[in-house]
């Protein structure tokens, strides 16, 4: 297979891009290096393409490294033919292969295993060529042995027939036929299985829906019941079908003695060999689709979520809710550091609630605080309250915002929460963790694992290792593109930019204590284990603030300074111009770029990119997105009507709508259909997590503890 041309194909770019990023991803770059500073090579791939494209060449080389191994193993058992050869370096995937081989694998013994040991081979396949004018049982009392164990005549018949039916079971053709068939037609049935108190699965009890067609929630919904026991799921496809299928290929000629009983193998091969295992296929095959669309809609949730504004300059106050052991308060000022911590009661069993309001009270006149972080945990509509009092009782202005608590109990009792906490218990580090995640929410949730925090569906159903990669993939290209300051990143963040692992992130922090604050990109050098290469990759998306060079808080490559400095000369710009906040319309004005960048000695995209640099000098990608909704007051959920209409923040999406945080705790569904007036096949081609929108009530069950909201405000108000 020519791989470089398959993937050309599969993500419709040129053969020359697919080369030269290859060339780039053996040569050990990283993703993020190669989207950002490598676009003349790669004709300015996005990272998106890019991770596809990575995934997809590693599948290829698997796929090839199999076939080889493969072709090697028929080629030792003296089974190799030309047309054999051909289909297995044609095979485009993994499945296809193990089909092709599966007639030449080695086998555990098998009825037909045992048969042919007992020397009912010749028999199976006279019986197949179907030239028989005898009765069968008269053909087979020929193969009666004591010696071999075949004591009647029926009993040579069974082994022939097992021989038979493995034979077409191996048919690679026959196999791939009866999946595909079975993948396009088949039909998904669930059934109860237990009881089922909490009606979880109520919708799935005599459930069908052509496998094919199945949404993705609706594949991983089945396989966790069915993990629960609390379904029973299969595929449900016309056996006749397939077995007249077999048949057909089989009764070659119209024989009056072989005819049944070849009918009778196709019966036997399809129910007892192919059916099986090709179910599990076709099922492997539903899920692994759901899954792919699950991360793929997780991976977006988390990009959106990471890329959430920091809030900046705002001492803030963190608030973990809790009935039996209080409320973890922790104040921060701006850049993070723990200024107070304590507990309070104001909830149930002890409701100290004036107490509580006094020492509240006190900590915002003393740390001046501006903002509350509340997490939306147990107890928080309880804690709101109380917060919305004290708002409305001091003579200062001060919000509180809910911030999603998800990952926060992982985090605070981490190694990693112990060492940046060391003086605060467990929830004092929940607290603090509380305020962090609202100033700058990259920053603090890259120490939590990506699966925990809490914006997909169905992540504990899936294969584990793909959605942690596709995860971890997307943290990085996040950190990447929003840059980090070297002087201030936990090692938490560091570890994700591009070349820096777990060790090199750590040792930048030890010589960052040992040594003070970086003032020069170059000075990375000196890092323990931080060689040329690792620099090569790290140095654009790490920023020196207020360093030697000016470049330097900039995401211009250390490779173009010198193109960089250049250019400033052409255009009149002085490194103090860069150090005030850059030259506004520079990237706008009216030069030849293709001239420049020749005279440069770098290409367009290289020179456009550091335009936009010396136009706003590390700028924040984050800052183009709506902060969150600062509130004041609180709603409970008694206080909503349908019509009502709200300002809220989107939460989650799944494939079949969107939650809404609405300030009342429990967030609003907007369903799929309810989110614009066109048609979409998914809520994230209209909306996404961290997007603040306005809904109206439709309906409220506080039974059922739901609320269901619209979008369509105009067209649905009454």
């Amino acid at each position: 297979m020519d791989i470089i041309r398959k993937l050309a194909e599969e993500l419709a770019i040129k053969d020359s891009q697919v080369k030269a990023t290859v060339d780039l991803i053996d040569e050990g770059n990283t993703i993020p290096f190669i989207s950002r500073y490598r676009k003349e090579v790669t004709g300015g791939l996005t990272d998106e393409v890019l991770r596809t494209l990575d995934e997809r060449l590693t599948y290829l080389r698997g796929l090839e490294e199999r076939k080889a191994t493969v072709i090697k193993s028929i080629e030792e058992q003296g089974k190799m033919t030309p047309e054999l050869l051909q289909q297995i370096e044609d095979a485009a995937t993994l499945v296809a292969v193990e089909d092709l081989y599966r007639p030449y694998k080695p086998k555990r013994r098998t009825r037909a295993t045992v048969a042919k040991e007992k020397g009912l081979e010749p028999l199976a396949q006279t019986i197949l060529a179907q030239e028989v004018t005898v009765p069968l049982e008269q053909l087979a009392a020929d193969y009666i042995s004591e010696e071999k164990g075949v004591a009647t005549a029926a009993e040579a018949l069974a082994g022939a027939s097992d021989i038979l039916a493995e034979q077409v079971s191996d048919e690679a053709a026959y196999r791939f036929a009866i999946r595909d068939a079975t993948g396009k037609y088949g039909t998904l049935v669930s059934e109860a299985k237990e009881e089922d108190p909490d009606g979880t699965y109520e919708m799935y009890v005599g459930y069908t829906e052509n496998i094919a067609k199945a949404a993705g929630h609706r594949i991983l919904a089945l396989n966790r019941g069915e993990a629960e026991k609390k379904l029973s799921v299969k595929v449900d496809i016309s056996a006749e079908a397939m077995e007249n299928f077999l048949a057909k290929r089989l009764i070659t000629k119209n024989n009056p003695y072989t005819t049944p009983f070849l009918q009778n193998v196709a019966k036997d091969a399809y129910e007892r060999l192919i059916q099986p295992s090709v179910e599990r296929e076709v099922r492997a095959a539903a899920t692994e689709r759901a899954e792919d669309g699950a991360i793929r809609v997780f991976g977006e949730n988390l990009k959106q979520l990471l890329m959430q504004p920091p809030i900046v300059g705002q001492v803030t106050l963190g608030w973990d809710p809790g009935f039996r052991t209080g409320c973890k308060i922790a104040v921060v000022d701006p850049t993070g550091k723990v200024l107070d911590h304590t507990v309070v009661y104001p909830t149930e069993p002890m409701n100290r609630v004036a107490e509580t309001k006094t020492i509240i009270k006190r900590l915002i006149a003393k740390d001046k605080v501006t903002l509350i972080a509340l997490g939306n945990g147990t107890a928080s509509r309880e804690s709101e309250q109380v917060i919305a009092e004290i708002l409305h009782e001091i003579p200062v202005k001060v919000s509180y915002v809910i911030v999603n608590e998800a990952g926060a109990s992982v985090y605070s009792a981490s190694k990693l929460a112990t060492e940046e906490f060391p003086d605060l218990d467990v929830g004092g580090r929940s607290a603090a963790s509380m305020a962090r995640r609202l100033q700058d929410p990259l920053a603090e949730l890259v120490k939590i694992d990506p699966k925990s925090i809490g914006v997909g569906q169905y992540q504990h159903d899936m294969d584990q290792k793909k959605l942690g990669d596709a995860l971890n993939g997307v943290v990085e290209d996040v950190v990447n593109k929003v840059g980090v300051d070297l002087n201030t990143a936990s090692f938490s963040l560091l570890e994700y930019i591009s070349g820096v692992n777990k060790t090199i992130a750590k040792n930048i922090v030890a010589y960052r204590e040992e040594n003070g604050a970086f003032t020069d990109r170059k000075q990375l050098l000196k890092v323990p284990k931080l060689g040329p290469k690792a620099f090569e990759q790290c140095a654009g998306f790490l920023r020196v603030r207020g360093g030697k060079n000016p470049l330097d808080e900039t995401a211009v490559h250390p490779e173009s300074y010198e193109a960089a400095a250049e250019l400033m000369k052409e255009l009149g710009i002085t490194p103090d111009d860069i150090r005030n906040g850059g030259m506004k319309g520079i990237s706008r004005k009216v030069i030849d770029k293709a001239a420049m960048a020749e005279k440069l000695g770098i290409g367009v995209p290289t020179l456009t990119d550091i335009l936009s640099e010396l136009e706003k000098p590390g700028r924040d990608p984050r800052e183009d997105i709506p902060k969150p909704v600062l509130r004041s007051d609180v709603l409970d959920m008694k206080d909503l009507v349908p019509g009502m209409i709200l300002k809220g923040t989107v939460r989650n999406a799944v494939d079949f709508g969107i939650f809404v945080d609405i300030g009342v705790h429990q967030d609003g569904l907007v369903h799929i259909s309810r989110i614009c007036d066109r048609y979409i096949k998914h809520p994230l081609e209209a909306v996404k997590v961290g997007d603040v929108v306005d809904v109206q009530v439709l309906e409220v069950d506080r039974k059922r503890n739901r609320i269901a909201l619209t979008m369509k405000i105009k067209k649905e108000k009454a």
